[in-house]
């Protein structure tokens, strides 16, 4: 009955308490599970460890016990009087540890060794080293500030960087390393966090947090996260002063909290909580969370299930020094290691004065003791260490780490703006200025890197110029297209007057070897810039990658960890690389960028007017993008589907008939190219089962004139319906009863029949093998079908005929040439060396359904969206793979195909063509029509009938699509103009695109752009 009163009264006692908080933290936190810290884990149930752990606390006295509790803080110095402090320290008060405030690594280490060989239970030698040894010990290698490496997007380098720091610890005798700094450093103003922060975003500091700790613990250091519960958000000093944390409960765990939350989470082992005042937590006024047990462990411990090692920060500072008996209240809240002051004397005789008074339990000295030792076991320090000092320089300093502190500062370095995007910079452009802000000799590694590229021309900015002499400069940077401003001074106030009037007409970049926040003294110059490079450091390894980077030969991904006043907020930040596409200025390459601008209005009046959803429009000239722009959606947007995909320059379209010229007479030209076939050849010598017919005489050079007598076109599919299951005639000129669907201007079907029994299969099998859409399958019988059916067609005159028959010829005689099928062929000798990664037949084979813009709505045939799927029928019913269509592409990649046909066969300097066959195909015309081999070509007799703008010269070539897709190429203009569009979707008869000739205009608005 007792035990029963005793347990309603301990309920009653946590509601009490439960409600008090509630008025403190408005949000109800959510049930933490506790995680056992990762480092300590493994031994917690060693025998072997407990057994250590207890007979070292069996061998230690009250007041040694206490002394295992104190981290005591000493110079590295070897005079006498230092050696006898730390004597005193390790012998009379057996302190747990010792942290080391500065100066040389080897005095460090020869201290560390005196000190692990007094001492009767092994050290923890612990260090402040949130950017490496070099906060701390002279001559040790220099990583980057917390800031910095939080631009790195990579955190796998951070945990590296971890890795890293763990074997310089332990080299040096170290076991614990109170870093990393946890804190979101959300204020600018903040004295002291600031740069030592990983930045302004709760999640990102989080990431890196884990990712760095990770790689200290593997190591086998102790990471301690700081300072708790979060000290990114003040304007003062701890050091100087007590700070105040004035957030809601909501707040603190939505920004403050949350990294320290995720730390505990991931089970990192140590947690150092600052001198911090934070009124959501503890309501007396004035006392530092460091000395609070409601954040201590109300808080951290209870709350939040930390089961690792909690730190005080230092109990020097004045953000908590002047509590009396500093140590005695830091343990009753519930740390378990004291950063002591100097007097250890009066805070160990107060702690043991408390433990007699009864103010302070010996248990719970005891349990802390024991966690204390259980994490000294857990380091190896079961065995008193020795560090060996021979050679110490070189361990630490090894290329190893050298090439680490490279590659974060690679890692790190961010590009903002570029909204023009002014880079990559065009290395066509001769000479470029540079204005240097610093000293002249700094910026050499840069200059002489940049000389790969280009002609650096050298100005040097003066400090408080006059104005005289800032007009004079400015007048001879304009004559220059391209401006850089390289930036390695740190103090700008004497420039500030330059920079206020600096923003010339041409495109002017700023490259900072210097940290990003004090980008803020030149904000007035920079607001105009069209990109910044922001390097962080002026290293020589900085500065050769800062100019690689300009031209897109080396990657920068960089993304900003803090804001920079109203200039970039955090997040920003572009990806460049070797992969990335320069951006031309038009003018500087005899085109006009306001002309070509209308080109925007054209291809918004094909939308407005439902001519199609949405369309690509690319224009090169002389091989340099000059414009390149999506427009529109996948798809109408309708009352069910008001968010339509947007289409963007990676959109992959059906390219209907343009696979003419893009696919099959590519693979034409490659034969022939390498003497596989010639274009007299018949095409029956390949091709038996036209031998005994009226088509034995075909020549490869009629196919691509289209005057072989073949038909236009031949409905395949047809054959695949069983005639017996519809009643009446497929299709009409008119609606009614038995034909409700419509599929041309004046065609209506009837949708009620049935394939040929076992031709068809709703799922792939072993006979059903060519995809006609996602849920039909046809027998790939059928394809002897169909060839078989262009064998028996009768032959008509030679004349002039457009024939996608003729193209699934020469698709034949492709594969029986090649020796393989044509997709494969294709992929084989073009797109796949010319890095084309969206174009091909069978798109669903390599890319995902939703990156694919539907072409139309089949509802007859198929009865289905044709997404992913080649609208022609002919081409479908070939399983998608057809001499006639069934490419899909981009228009980028489009006119990477016909630049390379305009470079005479080769592209990005690789050939795919020569010269010789490139110039007979594009330059061959018929004697009885417009047509060229293959390709299409202007009317010049009748421009009324011609598929070109009126301006377009006779040598232009290329071709159109059903789908309203189009590709010319201007060889007199260096130019190439692609064109794509679903101007069919959801319906096939839809011609308003031929009707307001948008193509057309399009093309014309590209020749009124040529500079005069």
């Amino acid at each position: 009955m007792k035990r029963l009163l005793l347990f309603v009264l301990i309920i009653m006692g946590c509601c009490g308490r439960f409600a008090s908080d509630a008025k403190l933290r408005p949000a109800t936190p959510a049930v933490v599970l506790p995680v056992e810290p990762l480092l300590v884990k493994p031994v917690q149930d060693d025998v072997r460890c407990r057994q250590w752990v207890d007979s070292v606390l069996d061998k230690l006295s009250l007041k040694e016990r206490v002394g295992q509790l104190f981290i005591y803080t000493i110079a590295p110095y070897q005079d006498k009087r230092n050696k006898e402090l730390l004597r005193k320290v390790v012998e009379d008060y057996k302190v747990g540890g010792l942290l080391f405030s500065g100066g040389l690594m080897q005095n460090q280490v020869m201290l560390t060794n005196e000190a692990q060989r007094m001492a009767d239970v092994p050290l923890l030698i612990t260090f402040d080293g949130e950017w490496g040894l070099s906060m701390r010990l002279k001559g040790t290698p220099v990583f980057p500030k917390n800031m910095v490496l939080g631009c790195i997007r990579n955190d796998s380098l951070l945990y590296e960087y971890g890795r890293e720091m763990a074997r310089q610890c332990r080299e040096l005798g170290v076991q614990v390393n109170f870093a990393p700094v946890a804190d979101v450093n959300i204020n600018p103003e903040n004295p002291v966090i600031n740069t030592r922060s990983f930045g302004e975003n709760p999640v990102n500091v989080a990431d890196k947090v884990i990712a760095y700790a990770k790689g200290l613990e593997d190591g086998g250091v102790l990471s301690v996260s700081k300072h708790f519960p979060g000290h990114g958000d003040t304007d003062v000093d701890s050091h100087n002063a007590l700070p105040t944390l004035p957030f809601t409960r909501e707040r603190l765990d939505s920004v403050e909290l949350y990294p320290f939350k995720k730390a505990i989470q991931e089970g990192l082992g140590g947690i150092m909580v600052g001198h911090l005042e934070v009124p959501a937590f503890e309501e007396t006024s004035g006392v530092p969370s460091s000395l609070s047990r409601s954040v201590v462990y109300d808080l951290l411990t209870r709350e939040l299930k930390f089961r690792g090692l909690i730190f005080t920060d230092a109990l020097a500072m004045k953000g908590v020094s002047n509590n009396a008996s500093l140590c005695l209240k830091a343990l009753k809240a519930g740390n378990d290691l004291l950063l002591v002051p100097r007097r250890i004397k009066e805070e160990v005789d107060a702690v043991l004065a408390a433990v007699k008074s009864g103010e302070l339990t010996e248990q719970a000295v005891e349990e802390k003791c024991r966690k204390v030792l259980t994490c000294k076991y857990a380091l190896g320090l079961n065995k008193k260490p020795v560090v060996r000092l021979s050679g110490l320089g070189t361990r630490i300093n090894t290329p190893y780490t050298r090439d680490l502190i490279h590659r974060l500062n690679m890692a790190a370095i961010t590009v903002l703006g570029n909204a023009t995007e002014v880079l990559p910079l065009d290395p066509a452009i001769g000479d470029v200025a540079v204005l240097n802000v610093g000293a002249a000799t700094e910026i050499q590694p840069f200059i002489k890197q940049l000389s790969m590229y280009t002609h650096p021309v050298e100005f040097q900015l003066g400090k408080d110029l006059p104005e005289a002499g800032r007009k004079a400069l400015r007048e001879k940077l304009s004559k220059y297209k391209r401006i850089l401003v390289c930036v390695t001074e740190h103090r700008l106030a004497a420039y500030q007057s330059f920079f206020a009037e600096f923003a010339p007409e041409v495109p002017v970049v700023y490259v900072f070897f210097i940290p990003g926040k004090q980008l803020l003294q030149i904000h007035r110059g920079i607001s105009v810039a069209e990109a910044v490079v922001l390097a962080h450091s002026s290293g020589d390894d900085v500065q050769r990658q800062a100019a690689k980077i300009l031209y897109a030969d080396a990657v920068a991904d960089g993304r900003l960890s803090a804001s920079i006043g109203g200039l970039f907020a955090a997040g920003e930040g572009l990806d460049l690389s070797p992969q990335t596409e320069p951006h031309f200025v038009p003018e500087e390459h005899g085109m006009d960028s306001r002309l070509l601008a209308q080109i925007d209005t054209i291809a918004r009046e094909g939308i407005r007017e439902g001519a199609y959803p949405g369309c690509q429009v690319v224009i090169l000239k002389d091989g340099k993008e000059m414009y390149n722009k999506a427009f529109g959606t996948y798809t109408w947007s309708t009352a069910k589907d008001k968010e339509a995909t947007p289409v963007t320059p990676v959109s992959v379209y059906d390219m209907a008939s343009l696979t003419k010229t893009t696919a099959t007479l590519l693979a034409v030209m490659k034969l022939y190219d390498k003497g596989r076939l010639n274009l007299t050849d018949r095409v029956s010598d390949y091709l038996p089962y036209l031998q005994d017919t009226d088509k034995r005489d075909i020549t490869v050079r009629e196919l691509l004139f289209h005057q072989s007598g073949l038909p236009s076109t031949l409905l395949f599919y047809q054959d695949a319906i069983d005639k017996d299951s519809y009643d009446g005639t497929l299709f009409k000129a008119r609606p009614d009863k038995l034909h409700p669907t419509r599929i041309g201007r004046q065609t209506w079907a009837n949708p009620k029949f049935r394939f040929r029994p076992g031709l068809t299969s709703k799922a792939r099998t072993d006979e059903c093998t060519l995809q006609v859409c996602d849920s039909l399958w046809l027998n790939k019988s059928f394809k002897k079908e169909y060839l078989q059916k262009i064998a028996d067609t009768p032959l008509k005159d030679k004349r002039y005929r457009y024939s996608c028959v003729g193209f699934i010829l020469l698709q034949q005689l492709v594969e029986a040439r090649a020796g393989m099928p044509m997709d494969e062929y294709l992929a084989q000798e073009f797109y796949a060396p010319m890095g084309l990664r969206r174009t091909g037949y069978l798109p669903l084979r390599f890319l995902p359904k939703e990156g694919i813009v539907p072409s139309s709505v089949d509802p007859f045939l198929r009865k289905t969206i044709l997404q992913g799927f080649v609208h022609d029928e002919s081409a479908a019913f070939q399983g998608g793979v057809s001499g006639n269509a069934g490419l899909f592409s981009t228009a980028e990649e489009v006119a990477q195909v016909y630049q390379m046909l305009l470079n005479g066969g080769e592209l990005n300097g690789k050939r795919y063509l020569s010269k010789e066959t490139c110039r007979l195909f594009t330059t061959t015309v018929a004697k009885n029509s417009r047509r060229g081999l293959g390709f299409d070509k202007p009317d010049v007799q009748n421009t009324e009938k011609s598929p070109c703008a009126p301006s377009a010269p006779a040598s232009v070539y290329g071709h159109t699509g059903f789908t309203g897709t189009c590709a010319w190429v201007d060889p007199d203009n260096g130019l190439v103009y692609v064109f794509i569009s679903n101007r069919i979707y959801p319906d096939a008869w839809n011609t308003k695109l031929l009707k307001l000739d948008i193509r057309g205009k399009i093309q014309e608005a590209m020749y009124q752009a040529i500079l005069k």
